[in-house]
């Protein structure tokens, strides 16, 4: 029924990018991340975003059927190798590296 919560969790990793050069590394590093994610169970997608009022600031978002399969995949040997490539881009502005929302509602 729309509205009621999922089961779905967002992880959101900061990243930061503070030129354009680096900006693109971080996109061609996201693009090997996301082929490495391709087919993780409870994996459903994500996304790069970009900020409009701060460019230097990035998130990439994912998409999860359910908080068991996103840390079942977060306790797995490959996570941390998976996700190197974005590692150097960790936004070190922000009090945490990353944040984890459960979905409540949704239509």
């Amino acid at each position: 029924m729309a509205g009621d919560s999922t089961g779905e969790v967002r992880v959101l990793v900061y990243q930061a990018a503070y030129d354009e050069t680096e900006f693109a590394a971080v996109r061609d590093a996201y693009h090997v991340v996301s082929k490495r994610l391709a087919g993780v169970p409870g994996m459903l997608g994500n996304e790069l975003l970009r900020s409009p009022h701060d460019p230097t600031a990035l998130v990439v978002m994912s998409r999860w059927a359910s908080l068991a399969a996103f840390q079942e995949w977060e306790r797995g040997a490959e996570h941390r190798e998976d996700t190197a490539p974005l590692r150097p881009y960790r936004d070190t502005r922000t009090a945490a590296p990353f944040a984890l929302y459960e979905v409540d509602a949704s239509y």
